[in-house]
């Protein structure tokens, strides 16, 4: 039974999300390094979100727009990724993973009479992650490696002191480690996956009512767990999924002359880690084609949330199609995602503006080959 052919299916249907909470977009899955032989695919994803929100009431220094709508906060965005997988001998394998992992592109229209006019951010990242495989006797094997990754980071804010900075990009350097168990008679993979936090120190350019000054910023990619499974249940049918931690309450971004226009604020933070979670089935209609579905949830944890990311969980359903032809794989799949309503505040504990529903769809194709 071809469960890989499956397995390609299942995969795009919980990578392709790309909505994931704070500014989480890849997932950061391993997922071509257990593939069989020689290996390389390549992904491309697009989201088209849909966030507006409406200014709370009455008017006061907390909520100085009461009924004015935000627009359509969220720009439209692509992600690309690649891998290239392959055996040093029976025991040993590597694999070479591209992503993009971390990302953001807030922009309020302009025009619309709400507080955040005007208001733009984007966060950027780029990561190769070098990984070795060593697979014991006992169906258990162990992976590791390092990770590479490049960030770069910009916002304008004119509701806060006609606010914008320019982050240039830096690099760091993070390591990954993990733990597999198979079974092949039956399809059966859990794996356990460690990514480090990455640490960099940013040259940081403001520019406000304070004047022009360059500065340090200290930003700190968090650090995150990845437990995936897969098992067959039936004839050519799969059940898959994962949970994915996040250590979101570590990561803040919070240049000085911000901190000093808002009284100690950060220019984007979270209160709570994030667990998103994922299940679905795959089942192999032929020797060309499969199928797979997948629901994915994210839970919303209350508070308040920053107005450059304004979104607490979500909800969401996939699905995706694999063709197979010699040794090419080609899916395709579409999720919808249900944001979860959030409220955002400038302070004073009172609601500024609350978001309700909210929603994005993500289409995503991966190419894979084995050879």
């Amino acid at each position: 039974m071809t469960y890989r052919v499956i397995a390609m299916a299942a995969l795009l249907g919980s990578a392709s999300t790309l909505h994931a909470g704070g500014i989480d977009r890849s997932g950061q899955s391993i997922t071509a390094l257990f593939e069989s032989g020689r290996y390389a695919e390549f992904s491309l994803g697009s989201v088209s979100p849909d966030t507006s929100g409406v200014g709370a009431g009455p008017r006061s220094a907390v909520a100085p727009t009461p009924g004015a709508n935000s627009g359509n906060m969220t720009d439209n965005f692509f992600t690309f990724g690649a891998a290239y997988k392959a055996d040093i001998n029976d025991q040993l394998s590597y694999a070479i993973i591209y992503d993009q992992p971390f990302g953001a592109d807030v922009d309020y229209p302009a025009g619309t009479g709400y507080f955040a006019q005007g208001s733009k951010a984007e966060f950027n990242s780029n990561a190769l992650t070098g990984l070795l495989r060593y697979k014991m006797p006992n169906n258990f094997s162990v992976h590791g490696g390092i990770r590479v990754q490049t960030i770069e980071a910009s916002a304008a804010i004119p509701f806060i002191g006609n606010y914008s900075v320019e982050g240039d990009r830096d690099t760091g350097l993070g390591y990954v480690a993990g733990v597999a168990y198979e079974k092949p008679e039956i399809a059966l993979r859990v794996s356990l996956t460690y990514n480090s936090k990455i640490k960099y120190d940013v040259r940081t350019s403001e520019n406000s009512v304070l004047g022009s000054n360059v500065t340090e910023t200290k930003v700190e990619t968090p650090q995150s767990v990845n437990l995936e499974f897969q098992t067959g249940v039936a004839a050519d049918t799969l059940v898959f999924g994962g949970v994915r931690w996040v250590d979101w309450s570590s990561f803040e971004i919070a240049p000085n002359d911000y901190g000093r226009l808002t009284g100690g604020g950060k220019l984007l933070s979270y209160e709570d880690d994030v667990y998103t979670y994922s299940l679905g089935v795959g089942r192999r209609l032929n020797d060309t084609w499969s199928v797979a579905a997948v629901a994915g949830y994210e839970k919303s944890n209350g508070g308040f949330s920053s107005n450059l990311g304004p979104t607490d969980g979500n909800k969401s359903l996939g699905l995706a199609a694999t063709y197979t032809r010699d040794s090419m794989k080609i899916t395709t799949g579409i999720r919808y995602i249900n944001i979860g309503d959030a409220e955002t505040t400038l302070g004073g504990g009172q609601t500024a503006a609350v978001f309700e529903d909210n929603d994005a769809v993500a289409i995503g194709v991966k190419v894979g080959f084995t050879f």
